[in-house]
C-alpha cells in the first residue's frame, strides 16, 4: 500500500496514546492490499471463520461460518472464497449481498494464529461467496485461550431463532461464562465503508452486564491499531456474537456503542487501558447454528 491505511477515528486515537507517527510508518508495511502466501495457505486450514457484516439498516452484526477444512479457498492473491450456503436465519446475511462490504477474521484457536482481512462480496450463487481483498493483515495471538475446534455435519433442522430487543436468562447466562467474542464494527469516508471483525478475549466472565443490559468490554493493551475501536468513535454502533462451545448456540446481538476513554471505572477491570459498551437494540439467539464443537481451553 502506498497511502495511509487508516481512517479519521484510528489516527485519532492512535494519536491520543502517541502511537500515531510510528502507526504512521508501520501501517503501509504490514497492512497490503492482498493476501501473502502465509495467509494464503492458512485459512484452508480452518474449520471455521467470523465474518463481519452491516444490515441495510445500518447495523452491523458479527457472525461464524462453519465447513469442513478447505471451505476457504485463495484461487489468487486478491481473492478468498467462501464454500458456505446463505443461512437465512442468521442476522448477518442480509449484509452478504453483491458489492456489500465486509471483514473477516481466520481464526485458528489450538495455534492461537489470526488474520484479519476486509473486503467487498462477490456473489453469483448460493453456494458461496468471494471476497475481493482491500485489506488483508496478521494479528498478535495475546488473549485469545487455546481450544481445539471440529466441524461437524450439520442438523437437518434447527429450531427458530429468538429475536428481542433485550438480553433474557439465557444469553446473561452465556455471556458470564464467556471468555471469547467477537466483535463487527464499520466506518465510512467519502461514501467508502469498511467493516471489521476482530477478536475479544479475557477471563470467563470478562464482559459485565448490567440490570439494564448493558455490556462493558475491557480493551486491553495491543497492538494499537485500533481497528475497532477507532471505528466505534467514527461510528459508535457494533455487532457481537457469542458462541457456546459446548453446544454450538450463537448469540448475537446489535446495538449502539459508547467509548470510556478516561474513567476510574477503567482500574476495576484487571489490566484493561480503555473500556466500551454496547446497549443492545437487537438481541438473536440461535440455538444449535454451528455445526462446530470446541474443546476445554488450555489452562
Amino acid at each position: 500500500m502506498d497511502t495511509s491505511p487508516w481512517h479519521r477515528g484510528e489516527i485519532a486515537l492512535q494519536t491520543r496514546v502517541g502511537s500515531a507517527d510510528r502507526m504512521a510508518e508501520i501501517g503501509p508495511r504490514v497492512i497490503r492490499d492482498r493476501l501473502v502466501e502465509q495467509h494464503a495457505l492458512f485459512y484452508p486450514l480452518l474449520p471455521f471463520v467470523v465474518l463481519g457484516t452491516v444490515d441495510p439498516g445500518g447495523a452491523p452484526w458479527a457472525t461464524l461460518r462453519a465447513g469442513p477444512p478447505g471451505f476457504l479457498q485463495a484461487p489468487d492473491p486478491f481473492h478468498l472464497r467462501v464454500e458456505a450456503a446463505s443461512e437465512p436465519d442468521d442476522p448477518a446475511e442480509a449484509g452478504l449481498t453483491d458489492g456489500a462490504a465486509v471483514g473477516l477474521l481466520g481464526i485458528e484457536l489450538a495455534t492461537r494464529r489470526r488474520n484479519r482481512l476486509n473486503g467487498t462480496v462477490e456473489r453469483d450463487d448460493e453456494a458461496g461467496f468471494t471476497l475481493a481483498v482491500e485489506q488483508s493483515f496478521g494479528n498478535c495471538p495475546r488473549y485469545i485461550r487455546p481450544r481445539p475446534s471440529e466441524f461437524l455435519s450439520p442438523p437437518e433442522s434447527r429450531p427458530a431463532p429468538a429475536v428481542s430487543d433485550r438480553l433474557d436468562g439465557r444469553a446473561r447466562a452465556l455471556l458470564a461464562a464467556a471468555d471469547t467474542l467477537f466483535v463487527a464494527s464499520y466506518a465510512e469516508s467519502e461514501g467508502h465503508r469498511q467493516v471489521d471483525v476482530s477478536h475479544r478475549g479475557g477471563p470467563a466472565g470478562f464482559v459485565r452486564v448490567a440490570a439494564d443490559g448493558t455490556l462493558t468490554v475491557p480493551d486491553y493493551a495491543g497492538n494499537r491499531f485500533f481497528n475497532t475501536l477507532g471505528n466505534l468513535l467514527a461510528q459508535p454502533r457494533a455487532g457481537i456474537a457469542i458462541p457456546d462451545v459446548a453446544t454450538g448456540d450463537l448469540l448475537q446481538i446489535t446495538g449502539r456503542t459508547e467509548l470510556v476513554l478516561d474513567s476510574p471505572e477503567i482500574a476495576t477491570f484487571a489490566g484493561a487501558e480503555r473500556l466500551w459498551r454496547l446497549m443492545p437494540e437487537r438481541v438473536v439467539f440461535r440455538s444449535a447454528a454451528l455445526p462446530l464443537r470446541f474443546g476445554p481451553a488450555a489452562a
